[in-house]
């Protein structure tokens, strides 16, 4: 803190010694002394508080920007989810007007109509075991378990 060498200690030491004298100089040293320690341990205390106050200060930058980075991941994320159901729903209106057109009487471009009465059967027996294979696909990928068909 203060940059003073031993000669200049040493005549501070001597004219504190004719000046205050042999009887008060100890007490006066001890003083010195617990003053010097008090403002040691002040400025140990201040420079303490400025460090914590910065490191406050650069958590709240972080937080801050980790709370920016997971507001952007959650509008992408959105938006992904909004582009993927619009998807879902043109491919539903799609299946719907192509399974009315078919139930309407109207000729499907992937499935010439039936031609008699097994072929209208056999139709039917194909459409429901591909909605049953469809949904044991299904239940497979959320991890749900059937129960056993009884013979």
């Amino acid at each position: 803190m203060f940059d003073f060498g031993f000669s200049e200690l040493m005549v501070i030491g001597l004219v504190a010694l004719v000046v205050l004298g042999p009887e008060r100089l100890p007490r006066v040293a001890r003083q010195a002394g617990q003053w010097m320690g008090k403002l040691q341990r002040y400025v140990a205390d201040v420079k303490s508080d400025i460090n914590r106050q910065m490191e406050l200060e650069e958590l709240r930058n972080l937080q801050k920007e980790v709370t920016d980075a997971a507001r952007e991941v959650k509008s992408s994320f959105e938006s992904s989810v909004n582009e993927a159901q619009s998807e879902f729903d043109s491919i539903a209106r799609s299946v719907e007007s192509g399974s009315s057109d078919s139930t309407s009487g109207g000729s499907s471009s992937t499935s010439a109509p039936p031609r008699t009465d097994w072929d209208r059967i056999y139709a039917v027996r194909r459409t429901r075991d591909r909605i049953r294979d469809r949904r044991v696909e299904r239940e497979k990928t959320l991890g749900q378990k059937r129960p056993k068909r009884r013979p």
